[in-house]
């Protein structure tokens, strides 16, 4: 990204650690992301990406360091306050995270009804959902549940799940894991097509370099409504690659395919 880019801070971590007592599980992790910006976050199992994802949401709280959400320190807030900071996040779970007992409807509703800064009208939920599920190709399967499914029909009612309450930040975690490649580039597909349309902020873990090729090289087209090539600074994508816990690698694609490190390599797309 420019130096000076002048678009504001989303997200921003500085110098965090986290750890259980045993030694970090995380260390000295910094980077900013900027709105409309997408990082791609890869490394070894138990390297610390979740980790990662879960300090961002509150989930956990860092041992050391700070995290800025939407210019605000975070870090220590109590779970009142994080409400309101989620309210402007949209997650996607690995395996979709859809509650079985709930309808399609029930489930992509869930996040307008429960959470108290939106105050969307009620007789306004039903249209909102129905947008969000014909925006991922599913506005057929409202009065389903979740077990009628495929799993890659699952991940896409998760994305209109998250994209529902119409966020500035996606969080995705794994979105393609256990899917077969076709419907893997569908969802990757979506990713992109939500990150264009909206303009939203993008932070995803993956295990599947395809996954970060996608959304560096490939942007939306509201005319074909396909996917087509694109100059990768256009797509404002990085990659963070972790370590045991610490940053190996953040930069560029460029930067990333040309890498010399021999850790980063396993993950970039040469």
């Amino acid at each position: 990204m420019s130096a000076t880019d002048s678009s504001p801070v989303v997200m921003a971590f500085e110098s965090v650690s986290f750890g259980f007592g045993e030694g970090p599980l995380l260390q000295d992790i910094s980077f900013e992301l900027r709105r409309g910006e997408t990082l791609v976050i890869q490394g070894a199992a138990a390297s610390g990406k979740t980790l990662l994802l879960k300090l961002s949401l509150g989930l956990l709280r860092p041992t050391g360091g700070r995290i800025r959400l939407f210019g605000r320190e975070v870090q220590e807030l109590d779970e009142r306050d994080w409400y309101d900071v989620r309210s402007r996040i949209g997650v996607l779970f690995q395996e979709g995270g859809l509650f079985d007992s709930l309808t399609i409807e029930e489930n992509v509703a869930y996040p307008l009804l429960n959470q108290r800064l939106l105050r969307v009208p009620l007789e306004q939920v039903r249209d909102r959902v129905e947008r969000s599920l014909d925006f991922v190709e599913l506005g057929h399967t409202l009065a389903r549940f979740p077990s009628e499914l495929s799993g890659g029909m699952r991940r896409r009612v998760g994305i209109a799940r998250a994209i529902v309450t119409q966020p500035e930040l996606m969080i995705y975690d794994s979105p393609t894991a256990g899917l077969d490649p076709i419907t893997a580039n569908t969802i990757m597909a979506l990713i992109a097509k939500g990150r264009d349309v909206r303009g939203a902020t993008t932070v995803m873990v993956t295990h599947r370099h395809q996954d970060g090729d996608i959304l560096d090289r490939y942007r939306f087209d509201a005319a074909s409504g396909r996917l087509a090539p694109a100059a990768r600074e256009s797509t404002r994508t990085r990659y963070l690659v972790l370590q045991e816990g610490r940053i190996a690698f953040l930069g560029s694609p460029d930067e990333f395919d040309n890498c010399p490190d021999a850790y980063v390599a396993k993950f970039a797309s040469r």
